[in-house]
């Protein structure tokens, strides 16, 4: 049987789950429709999710439609929860993206659409909640085809809007559809000029395949109406997984606990086959699948199909799966390191009610970690403090519920705070010389720092010849330059640099006569760790680096009347609005927001609008702070004051 991984993915509220019952329904996989607000969904099977009526975490599911096993990942839809949908993206053949008949096009959705094209995955739209008061057909159209793509194929009609007996007729008319994919094939309008037979659907197929048009459905995934036809567009128009038979490949996407505090690693292959017994390499070491579990049919795991491992400890979110033996030569897929969606841009400190709990507090947020690694844990051993990264204040409530009920540790939490950036302006360089005043390690040190483009990372380049010094030498350097750009001149992360390595020296191993080593005469890898911030720190320096806050794109839909107070209040809180979409009861206001405003802007939203007021905001870029440069407590020995870090590291001066 051939398999499809397919995502549902959608904006908060939009009915992505309840979506995903209708289609369990249909499969014959459950016999009753499970409701969000009822707490008996398949998908959201956490506690907290139940009691929210939101998915935080993203859940597998399997069914058949006709030929074809699917496996579904339901995503969340909450923008605080964007991490669980950018783990799900690296291992979907298909994704339908929903959107509300009633609220139409969101901020969301915007987002999520924009990178289902930059990546590729062939996507069907489905127009959700059909029946409900106030749905629309044509206007929701109009916002598909302005703010997602025009590159949309209305494969119906709907009929009775806004009612219970709300419906979809399928009909695609061929003038139309012809139009659209002309558009993208040149040979398809030539055969049509000569009179030549057109297998529209087929073309339609592969266009959608390609991710060139995207299929359009209307219904209610409470009504069952229009999801048949969903259903035959998922089966027909969407790709299956590719089957491959070359060496063991996959990609782990998820990690849970299971209840005896085990690892479980949700993975894609993308070929080969393993099973139970098997030793697989994954990230930098190895280990033995105790158990296994297969979503769909089978007794191992092979190319195309998603499982549960059980026995492999160490494995992470993002660990590429191989066999255990090197397979030297052979064809490795192209992985790409770029996240997605944009890293949280808020902070705050967690600590424990009861002192007794701070041990216990770092090993549940670890495990918190493995499970989203974006929380990205920064621990302050100096103030004995530790920072949580987050995107939004729901976020942070549902940590707190989580420590709270699975691990029985009452937190508190700390003003939450925005996480800036440092880039670098200009090149700087720096060296210190091996037993040459005023450097008290035995390592010579050179380093050169200059800006990168933006998403290219940090790259360290060898300048001096690789058999100066030992290569454990050369590694630490480089190791302890990538740490140390986690802490730049005020604080904050520089993501993109060039750095090379200018000057390399140490003093070769010996010992005083018949003794043995002695590493105060001698070089160790402990004296380049030592020296590396120092130097990297006075190159840093001279470059310089200016603090960028994060912007998001904000839009508000408030009644026309408030638009004066509510531009006001975008004033003070340094929002770079847009000239207002003004229409005679609710106008909109579209613009770019520091991130650290947008709290507050939600916080003061109601009063400025009776009530009435929507706001939808998402990450849209980095630009350098106005005032004020904000900085950010140190959690390293601060090389940037070299007295107290000598002090540190070496108890001495």
């Amino acid at each position: 049987m051939d398999v499809q991984n397919l995502g549902i993915l959608a904006h908060v509220d939009a009915g992505k789950t309840s979506l995903t019952e209708r289609l369990l329904y249909a499969a014959g996989v459950i016999d009753e429709v499970g409701r969000v607000d009822d707490g008996n969904t398949q998908t959201d099977s956490l506690a907290l999710e139940r009691q929210r009526g939101i998915t935080i975490k993203s859940a597998v599911v399997s069914f058949t439609i006709g030929d074809v096993g699917v496996n579904l990942i339901d995503t969340p839809g909450h923008p605080d929860f964007i991490a669980e949908v950018e783990r799900a993206l690296s291992v979907l053949d298909g994704a339908v993206l929903v959107v509300s008949a009633v609220e139409g096009v969101q901020a969301q959705t915007r987002v999520l659409m924009r990178t289902l094209q930059r990546l590729r995955i062939p996507t069907l739209i489905f127009v959700n909640k059909l029946d409900r008061p106030g749905a629309q057909y044509d206007g929701v159209l109009r916002q598909l085809a302005a703010k997602l793509t025009r590159n949309i194929v209305p494969m119906g009609e709907a009929t009775d809007l806004g009612t219970p007996e709300a419906a979809f007729k399928p009909i695609v008319q061929d003038e139309f559809l012809l139009d659209i994919l002309t558009e993208h094939d040149d040979d398809l309008l030539r055969r049509y000029v000569d009179g030549v037979p057109l297998h529209l659907h087929e073309a339609l197929a592969a266009q959608t395949r390609r991710a060139l048009v995207h299929p359009v459905y209307f219904g209610s995934a409470i009504t069952g109406a229009g999801t048949d036809a969903l259903t035959d567009g998922i089966h027909d128009l969407l790709p299956r997984a590719r089957t491959t038979d070359g060496p063991l490949d996959g990609t782990v996407f998820k990690v849970e606990r299971g209840p005896a505090g085990e690892k479980i690693a949700y993975a894609r292959l993308f070929s080969g086959t393993v099973g139970v017994r098997d030793r697989i390499r994954y990230g930098d070491t190895d280990g033995k699948i105790t158990a296994l579990e297969v979503f769909g049919e089978g007794t191992a795991l092979r190319a195309g199909q998603i499982g549960k491992l059980w026995g492999l400890a160490g494995i992470r979110i993002g660990d590429t799966i191989t066999g255990f033996r090197n397979f030297i030569g052979a064809e490795r897929r192209e992985v790409s390191g770029k996240a997605a969606f944009a890293p949280p841009t808020l902070e705050t400190v967690v600590t424990p009610r009861k002192r007794s709990d701070k041990g216990n507090l770092r090993v549940a947020l670890a495990q918190l970690a493995e499970q989203d690694p974006l929380i990205n844990l920064r621990q302050d051993d100096l103030r004995q403090e530790t920072y949580v990264s987050l995107y939004g204040e729901v976020q942070k409530e549902v940590i707190e519920t989580t420590l709270a009920t699975e691990y029985g540790i009452e937190v508190d939490f700390r003003e939450t705070t925005t996480i800036c950036i440092e880039r670098v302006v200009g090149a700087g360089q720096a060296v210190e010389f091996n037993k040459k005043d005023p450097n008290p390690f035995l390592a010579t040190v050179g380093l050169r720092v200059e800006p990168a483009p933006i998403g290219s990372g940090v790259s360290f380049e060898l300048e001096v010849e690789l058999g100066s010094m030992p290569y454990a030498f050369m590694k630490a350097v480089e190791e302890t330059v990538r740490e140390t750009l986690h802490q730049g001149l005020h604080g904050w992360q520089i993501p993109d640099a060039r750095v090379g390595m200018t000057h390399s020296g140490y003093s070769a191993r010996q010992s005083h006569a018949h003794a043995v080593f002695d590493k105060s005469m001698s070089s160790t890898a402990g004296d380049f760790r030592f020296l590396t911030p120092l130097v990297l720190m006075t190159a840093l320096q001279e470059a310089g680096t200016t603090v960028h806050e994060p912007m998001h794109r904000f839009q508000l839909e408030i009644p026309t009347d408030t638009t004066r107070a509510v531009l006001a209040a975008l004033a003070r809180l340094r929002a770079i609005p847009q000239v207002p979409a003004l229409a005679a009861e609710t106008s909109t206001l579209e613009g770019e927001i520091p991130a650290a405003a947008v709290y507050e802007l939600e916080q003061q939203l109601p009063a400025l609008t009776r009530g009435e007021g929507v706001l939808e905001s998402a990450f849209e870029r980095y630009q350098p702070v106005t005032g004020p440069v904000p900085e950010r407590q140190r959690t390293d020995h601060d090389p940037l004051n070299r007295r107290e870090y000598l002090l540190h590291v070496q108890r001495r001066v």
